[in-house]
């Protein structure tokens, strides 16, 4: 069992935002990180940051053999692999039904449901022999609504929840938890990479993000890549020993929808409406 400080973690697309942020959080609460991406300079920064705790691998998530490698290079190195959190991401193409090509929506799919079903075969083929372990799905807020993200996205992140679920109840048994984690309006570099921006125009772009999501749910600010580690750390340690099948939705009320303003009587009142 991970503790709420220690343990040994393995996270996909840990190069920059959210994966970036659970290790660098992990990785201050003591755990020791195993960093994959495909982004070698960013994803070796970040491991770097956590000095002797930290160690990055390349790892193309779409391939099963870079996967299955970097859970065994982490039981090679560490003895065992208390948590696997499957992060890695792309948004793909916005454009309508007939304009999306089966190439598109199967790279979608590969990056996204591929890639959590495979990080969650190889963590479980060590985990139920070790009799203890977690794994966290991270999904998206549009799995769960319509319009917060391209057709074959919002699948393929709907399709992380179910797997969530059903590996969940086969795993229970053998002492392994897997939970999802279900992120909003997050400033990260994904959204710049969506609409294909690149360097300073990429950089740029997430402050835009950011400044668009101050009045775009409840909670008037963007969500930061730490909002959803924190919710990951959650996951993985001992504190959430009896939670296993659940999504946590981290997304300021999002998905709420808009609805009556917290100050409904003031604002109706301002314009001549009525209160009661």
């Amino acid at each position: 069992m991970m503790e709420r400080n220690g343990g040994v973690v393995v996270v996909t697309g840990g190069a920059s935002g959210i994966g970036a942020a659970t290790c660098e959080l992990l990785g201050r609460r003591g755990s020791r990180v195993v960093v994959t991406d495909i982004d070698d300079v960013r994803g070796t920064a970040v491991a770097e940051s956590l000095g002797g705790r930290g160690e990055y691998l390349h790892v193309d998530v779409t391939r099963e053999q870079d996967i299955a490698a970097a859970i065994d290079t982490a039981i090679e190195r560490f003895g065992r692999v208390d948590a696997v959190v499957n992060n890695a991401g792309r948004v793909g193409a916005w454009t309508y039904l007939q304009d999306i090509t089966l190439e598109e929506w199967d790279a979608t799919f590969a990056v996204l449901a591929r890639s959590a079903f495979l990080g969650t075969k190889h963590a479980a083929r060590v985990m139920r022999e070790q009799g203890f372990g977690a794994i966290v799905n991270v999904s998206s807020v549009a799995a769960l609504r319509t319009g917060f993200g391209p057709h074959p996205y919002g699948a393929a992140k709907a399709a992380i929840l179910q797997l969530t679920r059903s590996a969940a109840r086969e795993l229970a048994p053998h002492g392994v938890r897997v939970n999802a984690v279900t992120p909003g309006g997050v400033a990260t570099r994904i959204q710049g990479h969506g609409a294909g921006l690149e360097g300073d125009a990429l950089d740029a772009s997430i402050d835009g993000v950011r400044r668009g999501l101050r009045t775009f749910q409840p909670i008037p600010r963007a969500g930061e890549g730490t909002d959803i580690a924190e919710a990951i750390a959650y996951l993985v340690s001992d504190a959430a020993s009896f939670v296993t099948g659940q999504n946590i939705v981290v997304d300021g009320g999002l998905t709420l929808g808009k609805g009556w303003p917290a100050n409904y009587r003031a604002e109706a009142e301002a314009v001549g409406g009525h209160s009661g």
